[in-house]
């Protein structure tokens, strides 16, 4: 009953450190009390809706003043207002924001109840049978079929394609459409379809925890007494879609909200705008400044009820224990309800009303539509639209970003010559241009008829059967993760996870050595038209800290062989000795290569002894099944491998650089804005891209390399280089604190230079750069340059120089990204603006604007947010303007009505005032109800008869004829009230009249006085 409610009581769960579960057998599996297949994204249920509601709105400063101002309003001692004054308000606010709560979460529920009620087909007790998704347990066998979604997160036990392969769509993971291959493990993909052994199947599975990594999975399989490692090519993932397979059988290993989707869809972080905190600061300063007129006005009332008050106690005798000090604490809360306008109860609801049509601005701006492939500029969120015009640094990637990111197979070296370039018969080098010859591949049945290429001196080479250009294409063919899928006789479609591998195997494919099929123990190529099979037997992944990859495999005849590629800066550290000239040879095509802003990999290989691969492929064994420590086993066995190679030569893929790209960045830099670019690619490639896009120029004074390999040199650098661009500048960090609202923070001063200067540093010394001792030395250096490249960065590197940025110079900052990679430096920025282009869609979704070209980002900043900001600006100072001109009419008023904290009300309310203050028997009220009456001279006077004994009429009040300046009343004080009579006026009526110890006030209508 309490978890209907949405609350939990008892014990927390014990963290798990690792899960174990057996197939089939679901009395063992819910004794470790494994969450479901259910999933939950809603925040509400109906009962729990209101008051988690409340709770939450009002955690806000403004809603939590007027629920306790309404308190106060409850209270007649103090309340001169109606309550309804503040509750018509805050609950139209609050209506407001739970409307649109209640929206959001009623979607949510139908998504959940939708996906929930999904069918599919469980194995139960020897038979398959329809089951919604939400009764799934963990350990159940499931069947999957053709384009179905992935139910859970599964292993993947048999298929229906050979080798026991099944294709995935991972688009609602990371966006990427292309195909990812899973293999199931040779001893469960011999049950096949076959029902009758996959319900007799026991196999027990201990893995990791639920956790949030989607391309890592550790754990092992038990079966038969058989022990079975299992990584994350054999996990199909909760989100991934079934393609190209007839059926698959899976066994649930994490279900619901343990999946790894449903485990990356944690709270995402907040970003609040500078107009936010700025709101949040003007707030508190009202608070205190209404505290102050709220003192002022009480400490005055205390003053006039200590001097003038005791003039009309004949009026009104002061209640028991009440005196001029408790009747000025009284005012305080009085003023405080009738001062209330100046906070602004409805200044939350106005900004987000303007933020929402701002991002309607950007998502109908034609001139941010990017026709070619029909995507539209999208403002994924609405609440940081008027920060995009106060951005200060810009932190942007270069692949895919600022280039294209559609690769081209340009130039490479090989065995020490060059390869590409297109010379005269004079010998000099020509520009390729259209107009220049294609190399003719015709000879090649299975050549791209979209690739080109103009040296004909390779294709002779290849003729010629040259044994390292052989070599160096079989492993372009050979040394990939790409997937080739051939619907007609020879049409051949490469499906890559990276443009630069589809780049390779297809100049591969057209040099005579075409990828054609593979399957996880076989990669089948055709070389110069003769089909070959060569044995997977191994593969060494690629990822961010390796920066290569290598296979090894036994050719035809026997040969086991290690293939490579990667930085060349990894590579050649790998070399064998007898290496070094060549290596020499093939750094400086590199360095020509780089200089062009081509993209480069080395290529290396290695062959291998029999006895030698099968000790080591034992120790790989034992390693992979390994549950702790796994990956640095890997790595080491990896690196063991990876010695002594043979350099072959390089490759270099040109990458164009966007439309407008240089006019956005020259225009950017026009309106002080700072571009740094992040990029993985090596120094030479970043320099001259840096050129490309008038970051860097020929006219800067100075541009600093910053290249040292310890933390004391690159500190020296950083010091020289700024010492350099303003000489005598202190060593000592430039650093002021500042406190807002009592909050102190570190901040270093923008320190202006004579000149223009660039810095460029790479990742190795960009790591000691980002170290605590050195970090404000490298800012300061950085921020005197007007170019900034770091190159050779990881993606954890590129965030945090963005957090660097945020900590020290509390300046509003922007990531831009296309890729994976760049996620990271996304989340870290006050904006992120993600570019849906050639690396998927995950940079998109985690962006908080997206579009598709570099270039309109010049428009988001320099229109939509320069006007973002200009509007609500302009609103809030309207907005405060009014609220703070309507509040000081009332506090001006106070000085005029004895501070009695009542409002001036009109003819038509008089009557409902005298009976409030008469209700409320409250001293203070009175010198603003004699006054409101008409009479308050009188009162104060002291100008009273009093008449021991008998009751004493005080005086009467008679209207005056008619005059040139209209009717008017008199006073006649003294003598008895005449009684009414035919010659008694019907207007002529008591205005008050003490009998006894108490005094009556007679209610009189406005008119007749």
């Amino acid at each position: 009953m309490m978890s209907f409610f949405g609350l939990t009581c008892g014990k927390k769960k014990e963290i798990e450190t690792e899960r174990w579960l057996r197939a089939n057998d679901r009395e063992f599996n819910l004794s470790f009390k494994y969450a479901t297949n259910a999933i939950k994204t809603s925040k509400y249920n109906l009962f729990t809706f209101l008051p988690l509601n409340l709770f939450e709105q009002f955690q806000r400063i403004a809603n939590a003043y007027f629920l306790f101002l309404l308190v106060l309003q409850l209270i007649p001692e103090i309340s001169s207002l109606s309550w309804f004054t503040t509750v018509v308000p805050l609950v139209l606010v609050l209506s407001v924001t739970a409307a649109k709560d209640a929206t959001d979460d009623i979607n949510r529920h139908k998504s959940d109840k939708q996906v929930n009620n999904r069918k599919v087909e469980v194995l139960v007790n020897g038979e398959l049978r329809s089951e919604k998704w939400m009764d799934v347990q963990v350990g159940d066998i499931i069947k999957l079929e053709n384009n179905q979604f992935v139910t859970a997160d599964l292993l993947l036990l048999s298929s229906s394609e050979p080798l026991n392969l099944v294709y995935i769509e991972t688009a609602e993971l990371d966006g990427e459409t292309n195909l990812k291959v899973k293999q199931a493990l040779t001893v469960t993909g011999d049950m096949g379809d076959s029902i009758q052994m996959l319900a007799a199947f026991d196999g027990e599975v201990r893995c990791e925890p639920p956790n949030n990594r989607l391309d890592k999975f550790t754990g092992t399989l038990t079966f038969k007494d058989q022990k079975y490692s299992l990584d994350n090519e054999k996990i199909l993932l909760r989100g991934c879609t079934l393609r190209n397979t007839e059926w698959c059988f899976g066994l649930v290993v994490f279900g619901g909200p343990e999946t790894k989707l449903m485990q990356n869809c944690g709270k995402t972080t907040f970003k609040r705008t500078s107009i936010d905190r700025l709101m949040n600061a003007l707030v508190l300063c009202i608070f205190g400044f209404l505290a102050v007129m709220c003192t002022i006005l009480a400490i005055g009332n205390g003053i006039w009820e200590q001097q003038e008050g005791s003039k009309f106690t004949a009026f009104l005798p002061r209640q028991d224990g009440v005196g001029s000090s408790f009747s000025g604490f009284l005012t305080f809360w009085s003023y405080v309800i009738i001062l209330n306008t100046v906070v602004p109860i409805s200044l939350y609801v106005s900004v987000e009303i303007i933020r929402l049509g701002n991002s309607f601005y950007i998502d109908w701006d034609r001139k941010m539509y990017y026709a070619r492939s029909d995507t539209p500029a999208e403002a994924r969120t609405t609440t940081l639209n008027e920060e995009l015009g106060q951005i200060k640094y810009i932190f942007s990637d270069k692949t895919g970003t600022l280039t294209q990111n559609i690769m081209t197979f340009n130039k490479c070296s090989i065995n020490g010559k060059s390869y590409g370039d297109v010379f005269d018969f004079s010998g000099q080098r020509l520009e390729i241009t259209e107009m220049i010859e294609q190399v003719d591949f015709s000879y090649n049945p299975l050549a791209d008829p979209k690739f080109s290429f103009h040296d004909h001196s390779l294709v002779e080479a290849v003729k010629l059967e040259s044994t390292e250009v052989h070599a160096f294409f079989r492993l372009l063919a050979l040394c990939h993760t790409v997937m080739a899928e051939e619907k007609n006789e020879g049409d051949l479609l490469y499906q890559a996870q990276s443009p630069d591998e589809g780049a390779l195997v297809t100049a591969a494919r057209n040099f005579g050595f075409v990828f054609r099929s593979r399957t996880p123990e076989m990669v089948t190529i055709v070389e110069m038209g003769v089909q070959r099979s060569y044995e997977l037997l191994a593969i060494l992944d690629f990822n961010n800290v390796r920066k290569r990859m290598s296979v090894i495999v036994r050719s035809p005849e026997g040969k086991l062989c290690l293939y490579c590629k990667g930085a060349d800066t990894i590579v050649f550290e790998r070399l064998h000795q007898s290496c070094n000239k060549l290596m020499d040879v093939t750094t400086e095509h590199l360095n020509e290569f780089a200089g062009e802003g081509l993209r480069t990999l080395a290529l290396a290989y290695k062959d291998l002894d029999d006895k030698y691969f099968e000790t080591w492929r034992e120790r790989h064994h034992e390693a992979s099944t390994a549950l702790e420590d796994r990956e640095q086993r890997l790595d080491e066995l990896y690196e063991e491998i990876e010695k002594d190679l043979m350099l072959l030569g390089a490759t270099a893929i040109e990458d164009k650089l966007q439309d407008g790209v240089p006019q956005t960045i020259e225009q950017l830099a026009k309106a002080k804005i700072k571009i740094w670019v992040l990029t993985g690619d090596k120094q030479e490639t970043a320099e001259n891209i840096g050129y490309s896009c008038n970051m860097l120029r020929e006219e800067m004074n100075e541009i600093f390399i910053v290249g040292a390999n310890s933390s004391e040199d690159v500190k020296e650098q950083l010091r020289s280089a700024r010492l350099k661009m303003k000489p005598g500048v202190e060593d000592e960090p430039f650093i002021m604190t500042r406190g807002i609202l009592g909050r102190k923070s570190k901040v270093v001063r923008d320190e202006v230079v004579d000149g223009e200067y660039g810095l460029v540093i790479n990742g190795h010394s960009l790591a000691y750069a980002l170290e605590k001792s050195t970090e404000v030395e490298f800012l300061r250096t950085a921020c005197m340059c007007k170019t900034v490249i770091c190159c050779r960065v990881t993606p954890l590197q590129k965030a945090q120089v963005v957090e660097l940025v945020k900590k020290y110079k509390k300046a509003v900052t922007l990531a831009i990204g296309d890729g994976a990679n760049d996620v990271s430096m996304i989340r870290a920025a006050h904006i992120g603006v993600g570019i849906s282009g050639q690396e998927g869609m995950q940079a998109v979704l985690s962006s908080d604007f997206s579009f598709a070209q570099f270039r309109y980002l010049q428009r988001l900043l320099l229109v939509h947010g320069r006007w973002s900001y200009l509007r609500m600006c302009k609103f809030l100072r309207y907005f405060f303007y009014k609220n703070f001109t309507f509040t000081f009419v009332h506090f001006w008023y106070g000085f005029f009505c004895g501070f009695s904290a009542q409002v001036r009300e009109s003819e038509g309310e008089s009557e409902r005032t005298s009976e409030r203050i008469r209700r409320t028997s409250s001293r203070r009220s009175a010198y603003a109800f004699s006054h409101a009456q008409g009479y308050g001279d009188l009162v104060t006077s002291g100008r009273f008869l009093r008449r021991p004994g008998s009751p004493v009429a005080l005086g009467w009040v008679q209207p005056r004829r008619a005059g040139p300046r209209g009717s008017s009343t008199q006073v006649v004080l003294g003598g008895t009230a005449p009684r009414a009579g035919p010659r008694t006026p019907r207007s002529l009526k008591p205005c008050c009249r003490r009998t006894g110890p108490s005094v009556q006030r007679p209610e009189l209508p406005p008119r007749e006085l």
